[in-house]
This record gives C-alpha cells, sequence and structure tokens, in this order.
C-alpha cells in the first residue's frame, strides 16, 4: 500500500525542535502519531522510561520541563531519509537544586503518515557543570 502523505523532512523536525524550545506542549502533540510513543534519556527499562498513546506522550513530554523550567535544545541538526530521522542538539538545563546539566544529545524518530511515531532520546551521560551561576 503506498504512502499518499507528504513525506517528513528536515524542516518538519526543526519546527518540532522549535515547539520544544518554546515550551509549547500542544504544538509538539500536533506532530504526533495517534498511536505515538516516546523514550525518555532515562528510565528503568533498556529504552529508558517509555511512554505510549498520546495521553501518556503528552505526560513525558511534560516532565522535561517539570525537572528543568528553563530547558533548551540548542545548535539543532537533522536529517531525514524515508521513514526515519535524526536531530542532534545539546541539552541544556537546569534543576530545581541549581544544578545545570549541558550535554549532546539526539532524537531518533520513525514516522508513519507525515508523523511522527517514535520519539527515542539518547543524551551523553556527563556530569552537571555547575550550578546556577557558577
Amino acid at each position: 500500500m503506498a504512502n499518499n502523505q507528504t513525506p517528513v523532512t528536515e524542516d518538519l523536525l526543526q519546527a518540532f525542535s522549535d515547539a520544544w524550545n518554546r515550551h509549547d506542549l500542544d504544538a509538539l502533540m500536533s506532530f504526533m502519531a495517534d498511536d505515538c510513543e516516546f523514550h525518555a534519556v532515562a528510565g528503568p527499562d533498556l529504552l529508558g522510561k517509555t511512554f505510549k498513546g498520546r495521553d501518556a506522550v503528552r505526560e513525558g513530554f511534560q516532565l522535561a520541563w517539570q525537572t528543568f523550567p528553563d530547558a533548551a535544545w540548542l545548535d539543532g541538526e537533522h536529517f531525514v531519509r524515508g521513514e526515519r530521522g535524526v536531530t542532534e542538539s545539546t541539552f541544556c538545563g537546569t534543576r530545581a537544586d541549581g544544578t545545570r546539566i549541558e550535554a549532546r544529545m539526539v532524537d531518533v524518530f520513525t514516522f508513519r503518515d507525515g508523523k511522527i511515531a517514535v520519539k527515542n532520546a539518547f543524551r551523553k551521560d556527563r556530569p552537571p557543570v555547575g550550578r546556577n551561576g557558577n
């Protein structure tokens, strides 16, 4: 069966990244398939913590800003090849206790029907770079 949807491009991944940096949860969810999955950078399982379905993925995305209220994904570079894609960026964020994280990361995507079906996040395990103001 042919896919009649417009193929996903690097522009879609840039717009998705822009929504993350605006902390715009509604915009983020507009990119996600109905049966989407999100595999977070940390968690108890082989894939970190997995969120399945729109409601769970929305909650998983929200946790990023609860953990790092000033979270930002900088210097994004994107590529798409068919139904797969990657975004590489620098994650920066400050936890409630003031410790600051700055590390390179990648998101590996699986697309279906022009939407993101799976977002699988990986981040370097780097010690905190200091506290806010240091």
